[in-house]
């Protein structure tokens, strides 16, 4: 009988959890989180910080949900180190989990850029549940806040805050807000809708310092602006967590290098979601990390699979407006590109030489959204 073992519970790991035990309905699955809940969406953490749903509502899977399947879920473990040649993972408690096939599906961790003044008191990032904890009992007199990063997060991030009634400006070191999924066209009508509902934007902006001595005062631009705080939100992207191989025979680049199997450089340990690396890519999106742990789960526990990449395609509610994006999106006008803006709905197809469509931005109307993604995929 193999014993699996799976750190890590996000989109990943818990498929793979699942694509494990439905192809060998005997083994034992193990798996960890270092959080208290079960598997939960992290892209609803804003809403939950806005006030608008219940910490229960964010969890997917409960637990009967894993009593059914046999998996034995354990919340509140932290691996500390495994030792890849015995075989074996050490808790933080002195425990220790023995495996025959190892899943490492541990996800990112927030990038926090080298700014001087990082470490003050109410500086905040927005990663996990207990981030969101903070944010949402942020107290009163907590009425400025400046958001540093302008992608999805930093605008989810600062709709909530707004939501809770507070000021909220957002630096963005491009000149345009969610540089991966909108061109300058699409960009600057979000952000005049944004605008409107009492976002303050800085684009194209570095920042160089929070101010203050133990709390935050404020924020100091490279350009010599300083904006005043009393909070700091980094939402600056993310980087993949690789702590438990670090000096370990296993290879890795941005990510943990893995192959169409999802398996890694040593033999029965496999990678996926935000921590993998295949092909050079990582998007550390949602459909990939499902992917990614179904490929990985078939094919530790003897099945066959492959993986193949997958195009980004992104369908958002960004404070509350509808944008979505897929393909090559041609930001700099490489390609051929039809486009239309009518009032506060904005929509361009990107097609190559031959005429294929490859990409498109809209926003405002989704209705044929994924129609077209079909299109680009040759479905």
């Amino acid at each position: 009988m193999k014993q699996y073992l799976i750190i890590g519970n996000g989109a990943a790991g818990t498929t793979a959890a699942e694509a494990i035990r439905q192809t060998d309905s005997e083994g034992n699955i193990v798996l960890l989180t270092k959080e208290a809940l079960s598997f939960y969406s992290r892209m609803r953490l804003p809403e939950y910080v806005a006030g608008k749903l219940q910490e229960s509502d964010l969890i997917i899977k409960k637990p009967d949900w894993y009593k059914a399947r046999d998996i034995d879920l354990k919340t509140g473990t932290t691996i500390t180190r495994v030792d890849f040649n015995a075989k074996q993972a050490f808790t933080a408690t002195d425990g220790v989990i023995a495996y025959d096939r190892l899943l490492l599906a541990s996800g990112s961790t927030s990038f926090i850029p080298p700014v001087e003044g990082r470490d003050k008191e109410n500086v905040f990032s927005l990663r996990s549940v207990a981030d969101a904890r903070k944010l949402a009992d942020l107290p009163g007199k907590i009425e400025r806040i400046v958001v540093i990063g302008g992608g999805l997060l930093g605008l989810e991030a600062g709709a909530a805050l707004l939501a809770q009634g507070r000021k909220v400006t957002v630096v963005e070191y491009f000149d345009r807000l969610l540089p991966r999924q909108l061109d300058t066209q699409g960009a600057n009508l979000l952000q005049g809708l944004m605008e409107t509902m009492g976002f303050d934007f800085r684009l194209g902006q570095v920042t160089e310092e929070i101010t203050g001595d133990a709390t935050v005062t404020g924020v100091r631009l490279k350009s010599g602006d300083l904006i005043d705080a009393d909070a700091v939100v980094f939402a600056a992207g993310v980087r993949p967590d690789l702590g438990l191989v670090q000096g370990a025979a296993i290879e890795t680049d941005r990510g943990i290098v893995v192959d169409e199997r999802m398996e890694t450089s040593l033999s029965g340990v496999f990678a996926a979601g935000d921590v993998a690396q295949y092909d050079g890519i990582n998007f550390c999106i949602w459909p990939e990390a499902v992917e990614q742990g179904r490929v990985a789960g078939i094919n530790m526990a003897g099945g066959e699979a492959g993986y193949r990449t997958i195009a980004p395609s992104n369908r958002l509610k960004v404070a509350g407006i509808a944008v979505a994006s897929a393909g090559e999106i041609d930001p700099d006008n490489k390609f051929l590109s039809d486009t239309s803006i009518q009032g506060d709905v904005y929509k361009k197809i990107v097609t190559n030489d031959q005429g294929r469509t490859i990409g498109c931005i809209m926003i405002g109307d989704l209705s044929d959204f994924n129609t077209i993604v079909k299109t680009i995929k040759g479905e």
